[in-house]
């Protein structure tokens, strides 16, 4: 429990400038979660009910077309980042989106009802949601801006500015499809970098 709480302390007072009382207002709504390699988070058509903050491991957030069998990731969340489906969370409507783990994982959580509770009696939190809001839009946005203005290697070197250690933990093939590229062409993307840093 104590860790949880280091937790929420680090990651709201950073996040969104709150006080140590106004986080301990939300400490008896939040929950862990375990979620092995493999499981989910939440799943496409299902209406995304949680909140949460990544503790351990690494998540993909991604589309699956039940007519081609193609799989195309979004997004990753690693340690210490927000994890939602934010259009489902909020309308509480069906999610187009799979999140799953792609280590074991574990994660800290509150339900959607218990925060609508908290926005609705706490002006801080209700700051919260707005810097929440902000947030998931201003990440959507700049994946959208990636994919219209800049290159595959581009795209290759901010993933690894957000998340470092991506490129040691998980398969290769993931990232390729978050960069809309082919295993072969990650590759020579890594070479090209590789032979950079050694001029």
């Amino acid at each position: 429990m104590s860790d949880m709480i280091d937790i929420l302390k680090d990651r709201l007072i950073s996040f969104a400038g709150m006080t140590l009382d106004e986080v301990s207002v939300s400490l008896p709504y939040w929950q862990n979660r375990t979620i092995p390699k493999g499981d989910f988070y939440n799943k496409q058509n299902v209406v995304c009910k949680d909140l949460g903050i990544v503790v351990k491991g690494i998540f993909r957030f991604y589309h699956y077309d039940p007519e081609t069998g193609e799989e195309k990731n979004m997004f990753f969340f690693s340690q210490g980042q927000f994890i939602v489906s934010f259009g489902s969370f909020i309308y509480q409507h069906p999610c187009r989106y799979y999140i799953e783990a792609l280590e074991d994982a574990e994660i800290i959580y509150i339900p959607y009802n218990y925060l609508q509770n908290i926005y609705s009696s706490h002006g801080a939190w209700q700051r919260f949601g707005r810097i929440l809001a902000e947030h998931f839009f201003i990440q959507s946005q700049r994946r959208a801006e990636e994919l219209l203005f800049l290159t595959h290697e581009e795209r290759y070197v901010n993933l690894l500015a957000e998340h470092p250690e991506i490129v040691s933990r998980i398969p290769a093939f993931h990232i390729a499809s978050y960069l809309g590229i082919k295993n072969q062409s990650l590759s020579r993307i890594r070479k090209r970098i590789a032979d950079k840093q050694q001029q």
